[in-house]
């Protein structure tokens, strides 16, 4: 029998990897600022709170690009969130290539550790004749091998997609070894970086990176309802839109603006939003994205170092990447209960708040081996998380397992 929780468990959110919390500072203040002092929609007037909007925008547009080291500014797109963004890359190029090669052969790659924003358009997309493959990953580490995307390409190739960080293992692929593969062979290149954009440094030019989806509210610890689409200068070229409206601009036309960025933005941006994602990439310019990677650094070996001491109570880490090669994401399995057990477990023994399940990922568990038994129970850390945290976990692990390790009396003696 487990024992129960101390009532005054401060209770300590550990899934990060679904969103960060809390917030860079100053995030919120932004965004109340905005709402409270300019409120007006950019682009749809001339007075200056319209005007002080469009700033808005175009300041964080000039954080991102300057993060990503983007050629200019008008090559973020602002979308919903990384599934809207990965789908305005995805069906936009099927789109092109159908209008401007009708009854070509349209074949898509991508990996078994991609999440379902890329392997559900995929399939949807199959139903109308594309075809699609999800190359292996190493059941071990979660690694994929550049050369089996080498030997993948072929004259059909529209695009190659790779998820750069797992959200199951945590383990960074090597992009820039894909992206320097696919600039050589001529197939464009989209990542989605929705684990590793603020936790790692990225660079859209010398990865060869063509596509880059991204959230604003994991890794840069911006707000809910924000993430964007960088894109190479040309890429624009074999993109649809598959969304149109109102802008703001060029409104005397009844078609959409072809200039970059309104091509894919349309209707009223979340403006609020946008400024507390404006403020949060300001911050992490501010302290360095190499500074952050070495502040989580430290975590994901004291994580792993932990977690290692730990496998004689029965727990199993998913992915053995090492810390070099992955973020601070730790999806782990009991041998005696269920994921969803263990999580429900930590919340209520000591107020850890994680992620069990499938993740969104089920290609990647079936990798890994771990479909069957539910997924793992997801522990993700974040910029704000501290070594006393990771200790903090690791004993309510080693507790919750030295309490399944002693055999339950039977109630009739």
């Amino acid at each position: 029998m487990l024992p129960q929780a101390p009532d005054d468990t401060d209770r300590l959110y550990l899934d990060n990897a679904a969103t960060s919390f809390p917030k860079a500072p100053g995030v919120y203040e932004a965004m109340l600022d905005y709402g409270r002092r300019i409120g007006a929609s950019p682009g749809r007037g001339a007075y200056a709170e319209s005007r002080q909007g469009s700033a808005v925008i175009l300041r964080c547009r000039e954080r991102l690009a300057r993060l990503l080291d983007a050629e200019t500014p008008d090559r973020i797109v602002f979308t919903l969130n990384t599934t809207d963004a990965l789908n305005t890359a995805i069906q936009g190029l099927v789109a092109h290539h159908r209008r401007t090669r009708p009854g070509a052969p349209i074949r898509i790659i991508t990996s078994a550790m991609d999440h379902n924003s890329v392997l559900r358009p995929l399939n949807m997309l199959r139903r109308d004749g594309v075809s699609w493959c999800a190359l292996p990953a190493d059941p071990a580490t979660g690694l994929i091998d550049p050369a089996d995307f080498a030997r993948a390409i072929n004259p059909e190739t529209a695009l190659v997609a790779l998820v750069h960080a797992s959200n199951v293992t945590g383990c960074i692929q090597p992009i820039d070894h894909v992206g320097r593969l696919c600039r050589e062979q001529g197939v464009p290149f989209l990542v989605d970086a929705a684990q590793s954009l603020g936790h790692v440094p990225i660079n859209v030019r010398e990865c060869g990176i063509d596509l880059l989806a991204f959230p604003g509210h994991k890794g840069l610890l911006g707000p809910l309802g924000t993430g964007g689409l960088y894109i190479r200068p040309g890429v624009e070229g074999l993109i649809d839109p598959y969304r149109q409206g109102g802008t703001g601009s060029q409104s005397e036309q009844d078609t959409h603006p072809d200039v970059m960025p309104s091509r894919y933005e349309c209707g009223s941006h979340n403006t609020v939003g946008i400024a507390g994602l404006s403020r949060a990439v300001e911050w992490i310019l501010e302290h360095g994205v190499a500074s952050l990677r070495a502040h989580e650094t430290e975590l994901i070996n004291a994580m792993l170092a932990g977690l290692e001491g730990l496998a004689p109570l029965g727990y199993r880490l998913i992915g053995s990447a090492p810390s070099t090669c992955r973020v601070a994401t730790f999806s782990v399995t009991h041998d005696t209960i269920s994921p969803h057990e263990l999580a429900m477990e930590m919340e209520r023994r000591d107020g850890l708040l994680v992620r069990a399940g499938i993740h969104c990922a089920p290609r990647a568990h079936e990798t890994m081996g771990t479909i069957d038994r539910g997924g793992g129970a997801r522990i993700s850390f974040g910029a704000f998380n501290t070594l006393e945290h990771v200790h903090r976990t690791l004993a309510c692990l080693e507790a919750i397992g030295r309490d399944l390790a002693i055999p339950v009396r039977s109630a009739a003696r």
